[in-house]
């Protein structure tokens, strides 16, 4: 007599949700304010102007461009804004942030356009290990995002799971 195997995760009618497809799709470029610094610590505005005026900035075009410094100066909120007009005419879209924060933040963003009328009453599980690095905060926010919507949240694989909020009957 052979037994048949069930697949009681995919019967289940659990929906699974990887935060990792909300990851900006375009190329998000640095642009580090260090390098025009004198002696990469301090802003002297003749030389930081100068210095954007030599700069080629078609290598920006289409791109998102992260603006940050990596050093520990103090840079006047002028500089940025200067920065910014420079790229505008370039840049399809620039942050203020290192490439990573801003990869974060975008996602963030991208979040807000799931569509919540897809997990309606739902059991949801919100995957937890992937390749790609996705902050606490884009898990707090899906959480606030799905919670006046589905009937159960659960985080980790439909295999193993954490319970995080189930809806009172």
């Amino acid at each position: 007599m052979s037994e048949l195997i069930q697949n009681k995760v995919a019967d289940s009618g659990i929906i699974s949700l990887n935060l990792e497809q909300f990851y900006p799709k375009q190329e998000i470029v640095p642009f580090d304010l260090k390098p025009y610094l004198f002696m990469e610590l301090l802003l002297k505005e003749k030389d930081f102007r100068q210095s954007l005026q030599d700069i080629d900035w078609n290598q920006f075009l289409g791109k998102s461009v992260a603006v940050f410094c990596s050093s520990d100066a103090i840079i006047p909120v002028w500089a940025y804004m200067l920065v910014a007009s420079y790229l505008q005419p370039y840049a399809a879209q620039i942050n203020m942030g290192s490439p990573e924060k801003v990869t974060q933040d975008l996602l963030l963003e991208n979040m807000n356009q799931l569509n919540l009328d897809l997990y309606k009453e739902q059991r949801v599980v919100v995957k937890g290990c992937g390749e790609l690095p996705v902050s606490e905060q884009a898990y707090m926010k899906i959480t606030h995002l799905l919670r006046p919507v589905v009937k159960s949240i659960m985080y980790g694989e439909p295999c193993s799971t954490v319970p995080v909020y189930k809806k009172k009957p």
